[in-house]
């Protein structure tokens, strides 16, 4: 398949490397002089010389919009991947369809993940709280944390959409939210003006107590989840890559591309069932303003 990739920083050559080791041809939309495949400079030349059969977005958050819709005045009607989360901020309505279009939350192919979607089918949910932590200097070795985009809200940086793969993984779990109330904002001393921490208690379809918990501050690197549903308990941890079942303990090590691959096997076949569509990737970013408005009202936020 002939795939061209908007954005060529670290997810983007990610990607590349992924789509051409599995014997897909590839094209980038890039002035990165690193990139070693053809390159244009332009989204409209990309996609009229190379005819692609799926766009990924990969640029920055912040232009991802513009970007889509670069992609859409081109008439480009088949698979389009855009990066998490989706946009930055909520656009308007859209008048275009977006039946074409995905939101790359790649956690959701985890086999732990996966797992846990198999023992929760059918189940009754009492409660699930989510948690990520990573000390953001630690983030990029070599590379001054103050710089990059992650440092600066008007770049698209913060916890909230850094790490949004959690708010994903809730709503795709615990189904769509109700209500949620919040805690978060830049607390600590890190030279940044984004945002480090986020905690968030949400009503959602099939759990009315769902907490997800979200920071830039932890020295131990911590990613994980726990679920309590009818006779049923799960506790997955990430880093060490064990989930517990009950009394019962699976391990799950998979290689770092292991996710990445899954998504890109189901982006370039007939099977997106798994894929987080782009309502679904929307109904994040909703959440992630109704979170930032309800920190700065201090009140509980409705879903519209």
């Amino acid at each position: 398949m002939k795939v061209l990739i908007i954005g060529y920083g670290s997810i983007g050559e990610r990607h590349a490397r992924i789509l051409d080791s599995h014997g897909h041809e590839v094209a980038c939309v890039t002035r990165n002089p690193k990139c070693s495949f053809t390159t244009y400079i332009d989204v409209a030349k990309g996609i009229t010389e190379f005819q692609p059969e799926l766009i990924i977005i990969s640029n920055r958050t912040i232009d991802h919009f513009d970007t889509m819709n670069e992609v859409a005045a081109t008439g480009f009607s088949k698979r389009i991947l855009i990066e998490k989360p989706i946009f930055n901020s909520v656009p308007p309505t859209l008048s275009r369809t977006t039946d074409n279009v995905f939101t790359a939350y790649n956690l959701r192919f985890h086999p732990m993940v996966q797992r846990t979607a198999d023992l929760l089918q059918g189940k009754t949910i009492h409660s699930a709280r989510f948690h990520v932590g990573q000390y953001l200097p630690d983030w990029r070795p070599g590379t001054d944390y103050t710089t990059c985009y992650s440092a600066h809200k008007s770049q698209g940086g913060g916890v909230l959409r850094d790490l949004s793969h959690e708010l994903d993984l809730a709503l795709w779990l615990m189904g769509p939210w109700q209500r949620v109330t919040a805690l978060g904002g830049h607390f600590s001393s890190l030279q940044i003006d984004s945002d480090d921490v986020f905690s968030m208690l949400l009503e959602c379809d099939r759990c009315h107590a769902v907490s997800i918990h979200m920071d830039y501050l932890n020295r131990v690197p911590r990613r994980g989840f726990e679920i309590n549903a009818e006779e049923l308990s799960i506790h997955a941890d990430f880093i060490s890559g064990h989930l517990e079942i009950n009394a019962d303990r699976e391990t799950y090590r998979p290689e770092r591309d292991v996710t990445y691959e899954a998504q890109i096997q189901a982006m370039t076949s007939d099977n997106v069932s798994n894929q987080c569509t782009f309502e679904e990737g929307l109904a994040v970013l909703k959440l992630i303003e109704a979170a930032e408005k309800s920190a700065t009202e201090k009140k509980w936020i409705k879903a519209s």
